[in-house]
C-alpha cells in the first residue's frame, strides 16, 4: 500500500482528498493547505490530520498528489522528487516553459514517476470513442463554461483550453507547423474568450474554441477522418460514431444511402458505443498507483504535460502579438 499526502485543499483538493480515501491500495496520511482557516475546516469536515508544512507531510509519505494554485506547482513538485516522492499534480503542469524545463530535468534525474491530471483522458466518452479515433484529420472543440471567478487569475487558455490541446495532442501525432490565434479580454486582465486554429505537419487541423462566458456550459469535440465522424461529447459523457461505408452485395434498406457521382454508393451507419459511468479522478489516482507499482509509464506523462503547456504559451504568444498590432494600429 503506498503512502500519499495532499497538497492543497481547496475545490479541487477536497475532491480529490474524497477520491483518495476510496482507493483502497492508497493509504492516505493527510494534507497539506497555506491557509489555516481552510486547513482547519477540512481537516474537521473530511476526519482528516492537516500537517504544519510541506516538507513534514512530504517526508512521510511515498506518493505527493500536488493540487495547489498553478503557481505553486513547480516548488511543490521539485521539492517532493528531490527527496524521492512519486507525484501526481494536477493541470497545468506548472506555471511556465521554463519550470516545465526544468521539472522534466529534476524528474528525470530522480527516477520517480509523476503524473498529470489531464483528467479529460479518463473521461468515459472519451475512453469508449478512443478505439475508433484513427488519424483524424480535422477536430473541432468547444469548451464553453459560465462565469466563475475561480480560475480567472490566468487565462482561459491555461484554465480550460489546456484541456482541449491535451486531447488533441492525444489524437493527433504530427509536429506543429503553424497556429492561428484570436483572444479577448474581457471581465478580467487576460483573455476570457480564444480561438486558436491549429495546423499539424501531417495536414490534420484542429479548431478550438474556449470561453468562461458563456450563457451554457459545453466540452465538445467533433473529429473527421476517413469514412467516420465521431462527437465526443465531455459534459453530457456521450460519444457517436458516423460511418461511411462502401456497399457490398446488396444494400441493407434501412440505412442512409450516398449515391456518389461516379457512380458508387455508400451507406451511413450510427454507433453509439457503450459508456460506462466512472469517475474520472478516482480512475487516474488508481492508474497512477498502477504506474507505480508496475513499474509502468504513467497514462498522462510529465511530457504530456509539458507538451501541451508549450501548445497553450505557442497560442498566448500568438495573441500577444495580434494585440500589440492592434495597440499599434490605434496610434
Amino acid at each position: 500500500m503506498l503512502k500519499i499526502g495532499v497538497l492543497g485543499a481547496g475545490h479541487l483538493g477536497k475532491i480529490h482528498i474524497n477520491c483518495i480515501k476510496q482507493i483502497a491500495v492508497y493509504d492516505l496520511v493527510g494534507f497539506y493547505d497555506q491557509d489555516e482557516n481552510t486547513a482547519k475546516k477540512v481537516s474537521e469536515d473530511l476526519d482528516i490530520r492537516c500537517y504544519s508544512s510541506i516538507e513534514e507531510l512530504v517526508d512521510l509519505v511515498d506518493v505527493v498528489d500536488i493540487v495547489t494554485p498553478t503557481i505553486s506547482h513547480f516548488e511543490c513538485a521539485s521539492l517532493a522528487l528531490k527527496r524521492g516522492k512519486h507525484v501526481f499534480i494536477e493541470k497545468p503542469v506548472v506555471a511556465t516553459v521554463d519550470e516545465a524545463n526544468r521539472l522534466i530535468a529534476i524528474a528525470d534525474e530522480s527516477g520517480c514517476k509523476v503524473q498529470v491530471g489531464h483528467v479529460e483522458r479518463f473521461n468515459p466518452a472519451y475512453i469508449a470513442a478512443r478505439p475508433y479515433i484513427d488519424a483524424p484529420v480535422f477536430v473541432e472543440a468547444h469548451r464553453l463554461a459560465l462565469f466563475n471567478p475561480r480560475g480567472t487569475d490566468v487565462p482561459v487558455v491555461l484554465d480550460l483550453m489546456v484541456h482541449d490541446i491535451d486531447i488533441i495532442l492525444d489524437v493527433i501525432k504530427s509536429p506543429i507547423k503553424n497556429v492561428s490565434v484570436s483572444g479577448v479580454s474581457i471581465v478580467s486582465p487576460t483573455p476570457d474568450i480564444t480561438n486558436a486554429r491549429i495546423e499539424f505537419e501531417n495536414g490534420s487541423v484542429a479548431n478550438l474554441t474556449a470561453s468562461r462566458l458563456s450563457l451554457k456550459n459545453m466540452r465538445r469535440h467533433r473529429m473527421f477522418q476517413k469514412d467516420a465522424y465521431i462527437t465526443v461529447d465531455f459534459l453530457e459523457k456521450k460519444t457517436e460514431i458516423v460511418r461511411i461505408n462502401d456497399v457490398e452485395g446488396e444494400m441493407n434498406p434501412l440505412a442512409m444511402t450516398i449515391d456518389l457521382a461516379d457512380g458508387r454508393s455508400k451507406q451511413i451507419s450510427i454507433e453509439q458505443p457503450e459508456v460506462r459511468p466512472i469517475n474520472a479522478i478516482l480512475t487516474e489516482l488508481e492508474s497512477f498507483h498502477n504506474a507505480i507499482t508496475d513499474n509502468t509509464e504513467p497514462p498522462v506523462t510529465i511530457y504530456d504535460g509539458v507538451q501541451a503547456l508549450k501548445v497553450c504559451y505557442m497560442i498566448l504568444e500568438e495573441i500577444e502579438k495580434n494585440q500589440r498590432i492592434v495597440q499599434n494600429n490605434l496610434k
